[in-house]
């Protein structure tokens, strides 16, 4: 009996409903604020089962779809393996390939260090000037819905119920 994980951008909240069986198409309504259009998320079993890092909640608390972003790390790890770390241009290269293959796109401030990489810039020199980039309080990404007018994307509120799905 599966758990399933959507995402409101109303809402900024990401909601756990249940099924009695497997149901990969239904979308349920918001249960906050009866927004129909909730997204899917990517499955955080590991967290609850309590075998999670940091990182892999952080992970699941994007609203991407789970086959995209395994595709994504499959095809990328090699070349993550041979990443040259001084060379800013391709650190800047690969992580655009990661925001390609996984739809995901960057917030203005992301955006700004990676065209600041591309042109050979020191990336522990960006570092030490956009250090408020890496706040974890706040993802790199901008979250559906929140696109634009300088927003901040932040990481959403979840909603510890369980709901009928």
């Amino acid at each position: 009996m599966p758990v399933y994980e959507f995402y409101c951008s109303e809402c900024n909240t990401i909601f756990n409903f249940w099924s009695p069986r497997v149901n990969t198409e239904k979308i349920p309504s918001c249960p906050k604020c009866d927004n129909e259009k909730l997204e899917r998320m990517v499955s955080r079993a590991s967290v609850l089962s309590g075998k999670s890092s940091e990182e892999d909640e952080m992970a699941a608390d994007l609203p991407i779809d789970e086959s995209k972003l395994e595709s994504a790390m499959a095809s990328l790890a090699s070349e993550a393996e041979g990443l040259d770390e001084d060379d800013p241009r391709s650190m800047a290269q690969f992580m655009r390939k990661f925001s390609d293959q996984t739809g995901l796109k960057y917030n203005d401030k992301m955006e700004e260090a990676l065209s600041r990489l591309e042109s050979g810039e020191d990336p522990e020199n960006l570092e030490e000037e956009m250090g408020e980039l890496f706040d974890e309080d706040e993802l790199p990404f901008e979250l559906p819905g929140k696109k634009g007018g300088g927003r901040k994307s932040r990481r959403p509120n979840r909603d510890e119920n369980l709901y009928d799905l």
